[in-house]
């Protein structure tokens, strides 16, 4: 089968064996995947990775021990707990010490013919979904995460910096679940995504608002972010970190002490919430995608997701 590699920074498409197929574990055909800005950070040098990439996913699934599954359309959580260790038992199997990751930590990625989960981490996408919204699954529930952590009343108003890929899902979801949402960002073609949603947008200048907003989410992607979200945050306010980025970050612990903020990291949520939002039509995806290629051509579609203003970059076979 054919099998997108990375290594030392390079992307390749190569011919490798078919994955075999462990007991509890679904044999899945993919359908569709999205690169993201986690996959590009991988072919920067993050985690030291190689094999092949991708957990955002859409695909069918070909061979499994449970018979309801058996050609079904799926996406699937990413998070390969042990589901025995203490943390798995506390309900915490994406923090468990023992996981691996689709794609990013020793459990080879969805950009090849077939891949491999356990049963349990698949999610039947409803038929009313199409497949090019449904690979959005895994980055919306990332942004339902933040309602799971943070308890953000309805009419709480709620700033997000970055107009990424990411923010424009966690600002479009805060507001579709009664948040008055106010998304900063540098590209007034893609605020008008959220716009559209309801969003209040504006194009970051130099000076941003000061001691604001009670909640602040950074979702810019760059290091720099985290002092201007802290100095938007009202005493005791919340920032919410939703950036990833390759090395160190430095942090200005001055204001966050003196003000009493708290910092919340936040990463991969629950399928459930965002299948529900792609179901009800709240959420505008297909204003995100920027191109469609095959897997054959991975190359380029890693090159053209990675150029300045281009949002989602989908693989099919």
């Amino acid at each position: 089968m054919r099998a997108v590699h990375l290594e030392s920074g390079r992307i390749t498409v190569e011919q490798i064996a078919s994955p075999e197929r462990l007991e509890g574990f679904a044999l899945i055909r993919l359908l569709i995947g999205g690169i993201c800005n986690t996959d590009l950070e991988l072919q920067r040098g993050y985690y030291g990775f190689s094999g092949t990439p991708g957990h955002e996913f859409v695909g069918e699934v070909v061979e499994c021990d449970t018979p309801a599954l058996r050609g079904k359309r799926v996406v699937g959580e990413i998070n390969l707990a042990c589901t025995h260790c203490p943390w798995c038992q506390r309900g915490l199997g994406r923090h468990c010490p023992h996981r691996t990751v689709l794609g990013i930590v020793k459990h080879p990625g969805a950009f090849r013919e077939f891949l491999t989960l356990p049963e349990r981490n698949l999610h039947v996408v409803p038929d009313s979904i199409p497949s090019e919204a449904a690979v959005f699954t895994e980055p919306l529930g990332a942004a339902c995460e933040i309602l799971d952590q943070v308890a953000i009343p309805k009419g709480g108003a709620v700033a997000v910096l970055g107009d990424g890929k990411l923010g424009l899902l966690i600002s479009q979801t805060l507001q579709a679940r009664g948040c008055k949402v106010h998304q900063f960002g540098r590209h007034r073609e893609k605020l008008a995504i959220a716009e559209r949603a309801g969003v209040t947008v504006e194009i970051a200048g130099e000076h941003l608002p000061q001691a604001e907003y009670e909640w602040v989410v950074d979702a810019t992607g760059s290091p720099a972010s985290l002092r201007a979200a802290v100095s938007m945050t009202q005493p005791r306010g919340t920032v919410i970190l939703k950036s990833t980025v390759h090395g160190e970050v430095p942090v200005d612990t001055a204001p966050v002490i003196v003000n009493e903020i708290t910092l919340v990291g936040s990463r991969c949520g629950r399928f459930e919430p965002a299948l529900e939002l792609l179901q009800s039509g709240q959420i505008d995806v297909a204003s995100m995608i920027s191109e469609q290629m095959p897997l054959a051509n991975a190359n380029a579609a890693f090159a053209r997701a990675a150029q300045p203003g281009i949002m989602k970059v989908l693989l099919y076979l």
